[in-house]
């Protein structure tokens, strides 16, 4: 078998038997082409959605939850409707105590103050953080280094900027660390710069300082303005945050059937609807691609039996030669499987020369970012080809048993 694939008769049979009819040839490829063209830019594209959506949501645990604070709807144990609830630092810990499946429970706050460095100023968001933020929302930092304990032990007024605050206050590549920037005429010295994100769960954190800090400059005791809750990979985030919502309803006298006292944003359920898209988009992908692929497969073996039914007298000559039935049917196979790798192979590369002019179009780099290194791997390519291996063999065995069907000295009589 492996002589018969390097002889050179083999291959000048099935060059003739293609370009007897090259225009048939070409309309019997298209199908198969198209086939691979569409499971390639398919799954490139998916995979470019789901590179976006990693980059977009990466530096946030995504077993996570935000919960707030707002104001009563029922009444309760002598609590008028509409009361104004507020979290602290105590609800907190107890949360983290006492709710199953807990990670880390992360308290935050936030204000607005004018910063001025020099003479220039302007009004942005400070958050008062722990070290532990770093954990659950990565900060890529640029520069310096971020929040640590002793800052918080030791109620340190130094600030961690964005990379917008770096542009706006400072000169260009001006040296920032060690500076001073003044907040609300309080000088806080820079000890690091982060990269503004493209996501910002909650309000707008433009500088962070000690959550101790904090709690100083704007007198607000044990109080917090919203708290990040983490999971633990093998648990239901969902489960996690009525848990804790519940928990903390007991601990600030509120009715437990009250949905309006405590707000919260699911990123482990957002999350996951949006990896559910994407698992289903691969799937209906594959789905697609193959059904096109098997479609054009059985274009070949049309086209196939026609040529075998050209070839009838041609087949009667090999056969009274001498030609046994093994070896015509396996000329008329290689023939299916030739054409259907050369199509395969054109559909391949023209699948990547479209994932390229997309991520070059919407990738890094482009006004959208939608679609970042949209591409597929080897194995998938790989995959692809050995399909398309089987299902030329398979197609290529119909034409091929109806060569070897007619006898002889009928092919011989053929006209």
């Amino acid at each position: 078998m492996v002589r018969f694939l390097f002889e050179r008769d083999t291959w000048q049979e099935v060059y003739d038997s293609l370009t007897k009819n090259k225009l048939r040839t070409v309309l019997t490829m298209v199908g198969v082409w198209w086939g691979i063209l569409l499971l390639i830019g398919l799954l490139g594209s998916a995979r470019g959605l789901e590179n976006s959506f990693n980059r977009l949501f990466g530096s946030f645990a995504t077993n996570s939850v935000f919960v707030w604070a707002q104001s009563t709807s029922k009444p309760f144990k002598g609590f008028q409707e509409g009361r104004q609830v507020k979290l602290s630092i105590s609800d907190a810990e107890k949360i983290e105590e006492n709710v199953e499946g807990i990670e880390f429970v992360v308290p935050r706050s936030q204000s607005q103050a004018l910063v001025v460095h020099d003479f220039l100023s302007g009004n942005f968001g400070v958050s008062g953080d722990y070290p532990l933020l770093d954990k659950v929302q990565k900060k890529k930092m640029m520069k310096g280094r971020f929040i640590n304990q002793i800052d918080i032990e030791e109620n340190r007024k130094v600030a961690v900027i964005s990379e917008d605050i770096y542009k706006q206050l400072f000169k260009k590549d001006e040296e920032m660390l060690g500076e001073y920037i003044q907040l609300n005429g309080m000088n806080f010295k820079v000890v690091g710069m982060f990269e503004t994100g493209n996501v910002n769960m909650g309000p707008r954190s433009d500088i962070h300082i000690p959550f101790t800090t904090f709690q100083q400059i704007y007198n607000m005791g044990e109080e917090i303005g919203w708290m990040m809750i983490t999971g633990k990979p093998e648990y239901d985030i969902a489960q996690i945050e009525s848990d804790a919502k519940l928990l903390l309803k007991n601990l600030n006298q509120i009715h437990p059937d009250d949905k309006r006292a405590f707000g919260g944003f699911n990123l482990g359920k957002e999350f996951a609807k949006v990896t559910g898209f994407l698992k289903g988009m691969q799937f209906l992908t594959w789905f697609v691609g193959i059904a096109t692929l098997i479609a054009g497969v059985f274009a070949i073996g049309n086209i196939l039996l026609i040529t075998v039914k050209e070839r009838t007298k041609e087949i009667g000559v090999r056969r009274a030669l001498g030609a046994t039935p093994f070896e015509i049917k396996r000329q008329i196979i290689l023939e299916a499987v030739f054409i259907t790798i050369i199509a395969g192979l054109m559909g391949i590369i023209s699948g990547g020369l479209i994932l390229m002019l997309l991520d070059s179009s919407f990738g890094l780099g482009s006004e959208t970012e939608v679609l970042i290194n949209a591409s597929v791997s080897i194995a998938v390519v790989f995959i692809a080809l050995i399909i398309l291996v089987v299902l030329g063999t398979l197609i290529g065995l119909i034409p091929a048993n109806k060569a070897t069907s007619v006898k002889p000295i009928d092919a011989l009589r053929e006209e």
